[in-house]
């Protein structure tokens, strides 16, 4: 029997339709799919703010933070193979110098310091003493010793480093460090295009790049975007000394006196590194200590401004966990807190250079008695976060991997 379908003849005028029909079809089920998976990627966000901390933040807009991007940072941030490698001898991570039990500073114990400078994977010596990771997100006058990394900082790529003058590799923001560690002789001593291959390489990173960035594409800005997100989730804001602004705890005598010594002054602290109505512990401005009468560092902070009152200034580091940040200053001089104290006690050099808030340099120091100096390192190790070192949020993911980083 034969099966007529149609009872007269197709014309043109009605494929015509058809095909106008089907076509209309086809592209509002491709549109709704496609507003349907935007709807669907809505990660949830990761705050950061924290009570008594300043409600400035700063997070670029391309890059929010969200618990999957976080983790994502996390696991990233503790893998050896960021410095593209797979061999044992040649892993290097952000953890391999930011270890979390020196509030992620590299320590005096650590296998790549020597004489106040960490060391890279090829041996080589870093221009400066690092600086710990601690509440960086609150920081907007620019990071490292001189601030280079800036959001003013308007220059593109590195010949030194092999990088194009082109995104992501900028000098703004913590996003602009991953890719600088990565490629630094000094550091990884890497190349970004074998980092992302390796990262691609392994078979748990797609899903998880998906699900903090809406699909499982790997490059090197979401690397580098998923880093910082995690850097700015390392918030320390529970020390001793908090939990004693929030009554939970009592400070003893000596603790006390030297609270009052470093906000008086006598011992004149608190101009440069805040009071407790500053709870950074930090101005994050770049100022010359009077450690030196004879600047020749090229990386000081005249090196960024062009200033040349600006010779010999560094930042003010935060003083939060600054009991288990060794060493200290630019050059890391100083192996002890006692050290440090001493040289603010009787130990500072007057120059031209000489940031006006250092009123004691014209007699060398605040030349405090040694009871004084007790106590007011006693205060300083109140601002130790032992919850901080020790957070799980923060820790390596899969310690028993052979490629993350312990």
């Amino acid at each position: 029997m034969q099966i007529q379908f149609f009872k007269r003849p197709i014309k043109k005028l009605d494929l015509f339709c058809f095909l106008i029909c089907f076509f209309l079809l086809t592209y509002s089920c491709i549109s709704r799919k496609n507003k349907s998976s935007d709807k669907t990627f809505s990660p949830e966000p990761y705050s950061i703010n924290v009570p008594l901390f300043p409600d400035y933040v700063n997070i670029p807009e391309d890059n929010p933070m969200t618990k999957a991007g976080v983790e994502l940072g996390r696991y990233l941030f503790y893998d050896g193979r960021l410095s593209g490698n797979t061999e044992k001898s040649m892993l290097m991570s952000c953890a391999s110098c930011h270890k979390q039990t020196h509030a992620f500073e590299a320590g005096l114990d650590n296998p790549l310091y020597k004489d106040g400078h960490m060391h890279g994977i090829t041996g080589k010596q870093t221009p400066h003493s690092m600086l710990p990771l601690i509440n960086l997100a609150w920081n907007s006058e620019g990071y490292l010793w001189n601030g280079m990394i800036n959001m003013l900082n308007v220059k593109l790529g590195s010949e030194a480093y092999k990088v194009p003058a082109q995104k992501p590799f900028d000098f703004q923001n913590i996003e602009s460090l991953v890719w600088m560690g990565i490629v630094a002789p000094h550091e990884m001593n890497g190349n970004v295009d074998r980092t992302v291959a390796v990262i691609k390489s392994e078979k748990m990173y797609p899903p998880m790049f998906a699900k903090a960035f809406g699909s499982d594409t790997i490059s090197i800005d979401r690397i580098c975007k998923a880093v910082a997100q995690f850097v700015r989730s390392l918030v320390s804001a529970n020390s001793r000394f908090d939990q004693y602004m929030e009554g939970k705890v009592k400070l003893n005598d000596a603790e006390l006196n030297g609270l009052n010594l470093f906000t008086s002054e006598k011992a004149d602290c608190f101009h440069c590194h805040g009071a407790p109505a500053i709870p950074l512990w930090t101005t994050n401005r770049f100022l010359n200590n009077a450690k030196d009468t004879i600047f020749n560092d090229k990386y000081d902070r005249r090196i960024v401004t062009g200033v040349e009152d600006d010779k010999g200034k560094y930042r003010v580091p935060t003083l939060r966990n600054i009991a288990l940040t060794a060493p200290y200053m630019h050059d890391g001089r100083f192996t002890t807190l006692r050290q440090v104290l001493e040289f603010y006690n009787g130990g500072l050099q007057k120059s031209d250079y000489t940031d006006p808030l250092m009123k004691y340099t014209n007699r060398g120091g605040v030349h405090l008695s040694e009871k004084e100096l007790d106590d007011l390192e006693a205060f300083l190790n109140t601002l130790t976060d032992s919850s901080f070192i020790t957070n799980p949020a923060f820790s390596n993911p899969m310690p028993r991997n052979k490629f993350f980083i312990q």
